[in-house]
């Protein structure tokens, strides 16, 4: 009889397979398809269930990743996904989107020599098959009396409402935008994540009780005061949506467009939404995307869908300093776009209209505090590369509303929302004991895990508050 803890000697790594380049360019659709019955289990077994699971620590919601596998390879897919779920309210989501080579299977024992285990594809695959089977969370009957408002449908107010709907608690969760999910919805390409999940998984928080107000503008369509005067608590998860533009000369010409405009106007258009954002299309374009992270990922591998005749990613450091998902590195290149790395943007160039970017080569210096090395620009190595368009994906930064301050919650120096200041007793409550916050307004632009993370642990909090 085979050795279980040696399976991994036979069964080689094996992601779901893959929409041909060719064809998936031409389309909108998620690139990966999903393990058969034999695949699953193959996959799902080749886990060690090592006795100090590495994986666990290395994911910000810390999963219970052996023992889901180990319930997914005997196909006991109601259980693994009633199991996710208790720790990732949105794991469906984070099986697809997750850096998972920099987190759970970067740490996987298996990854030095053998691959890692294929976590993020089994993860999604668990709770898609469990909800397309009638699996569904179990919440606790109604608390009488207890309302609690969540001021953002992103991932955090999505984490934070699921948590606090399974406790039985009266949720409504508000948003300015017509659909839920924030950037799950406007900012991530469907290609990365498709939108009938988000539709899904409103489905799944409507029927635990969630109520979703959207098209709701807090400020304007109703007061703060008016949300503390009718709610027990607060919990605010507005994300972060102004642009880093790396003040750059020339950024103010035609032809250079901002990430996040750029990529919601995209899906507003495949979604037929018509909200302010008008579509950017470089068809025929000679594209240059500036940034390395996954948003620049997301940007280039739109413009190779929407037609542009090249495109070229430009980042300051080498690759093995990137920030974003090598996963989408690596899909990047497959579907055509060039990189430039240890390339620094001095200026965009243009009379009216963009023509070039004048770029430096770089160095890069001694690792700081954080292992980050600094790149520097060798002198006299500018070049200038040709461009129609150019798209910053430099990341974001806090924009806090007006009605923040009159709320009593405080603001740090980089206008971030302070949780935890001097007074408060909990985690994730801001300096207004009925308000909490969590998500990238509370850390900075960060990843999608994070993001429930702190959804999740601030209504744990919200719960001790109501005596829950």
């Amino acid at each position: 009889m085979a050795d279980k803890h040696l399976e991994f000697l036979d069964i080689p790594r094996r992601m779901p397979d893959e929409i041909p380049v060719a064809v998936r360019i031409e389309s909108w659709g998620e690139i990966y398809g999903d393990y058969d019955a034999e695949n699953n289990v193959e996959q799902a077994s080749r886990c060690l269930d090592c006795g100090n699971p590495y994986c666990e620590w290395k994911c910000p919601v810390h999963n219970y990743i052996p023992n889901w596998l180990k319930l997914a390879e005997e196909g006991r897919f109601h259980e693994a996904a009633e199991l996710s779920h208790q720790t990732n309210p949105l794991p469906e989501i984070c099986g697809r989107v997750c850096p998972q080579d920099r987190l759970c299977e970067g740490a996987c024992t298996l990854e030095d020599g053998f691959g890692a285990v294929t976590i993020g594809a089994i993860e999604r695959q668990i709770t898609d098959t469990a909800l397309a089977t009638g699996w569904r969370p179990q919440v606790a009957p109604r608390v009488a009396g207890k309302r609690v408002a969540v001021i953002g449908a992103g991932p955090a107010g999505l984490a934070c409402a699921d948590r606090l709907a399974m406790r039985g608690i009266e949720t409504v969760v508000f948003d300015r935008q017509q659909e839920i999910g924030g950037l799950l919805t406007f900012g991530i390409p469907p290609f990365k994540l498709d939108k009938a999940v988000i539709k899904t998984r409103r489905m799944v928080l409507e029927e635990m009780g969630v109520a979703f107000r959207l098209g709701v503008e807090i400020g304007k369509d109703i007061s703060i005061d008016q949300i503390l005067e009718e709610f027990d608590a607060v919990f605010l998860g507005l994300g972060t949506y102004a642009a880093v533009d790396g003040g750059l000369p020339g950024i103010g010409l035609r032809g250079v467009h901002q990430a996040l405009p750029y990529l919601i106007a995209n899906v507003n258009h495949l979604l037929e939404i018509s909200d302010g954002y008008p579509l950017i299309d470089l068809s025929g374009k000679q594209v240059v995307v500036l940034g390395g992270g996954d948003t620049g990922m997301d940007c280039n591998r739109t413009a190779i869908r929407q037609g542009a005749s090249q495109v070229t990613c430009a980042y300051r450091r080498d690759e093995a300093n990137m920030p974003g998902s090598r996963r989408e590195v690596k899909n990047s290149k497959d579907e055509g776009v060039q990189f430039l790395f240890n390339r620094q943007p001095v200026a965009i160039l243009g009379q009216d209209h963009v023509e070039g970017v004048l770029i430096a080569e770089t160095e890069l210096g001694p690792a700081d505090a954080h292992g980050r090395r600094s790149p520097r620009n060798v002198p006299g190595s500018e070049t200038v590369l040709s461009a129609d368009c150019v798209i910053l994906a430099f990341g974001f930064r806090p924009n806090p509303p007006k009605w923040l301050e009159p709320l009593g919650a405080r603001l740090t120096d980089r206008d971030l929302v302070q949780v935890a200041p001097e007074g408060a007793q909990l985690p994730f409550q801001t300096a207004n004991a009925k308000v909490f916050a969590g998500g990238d307004m509370v850390r900075g632009s960060d990843l999608v895990v994070t993001a429930v993370y702190e959804g999740r642990e601030a209504a744990a909090s919200i719960l001790r508050t109501l005596g829950v």
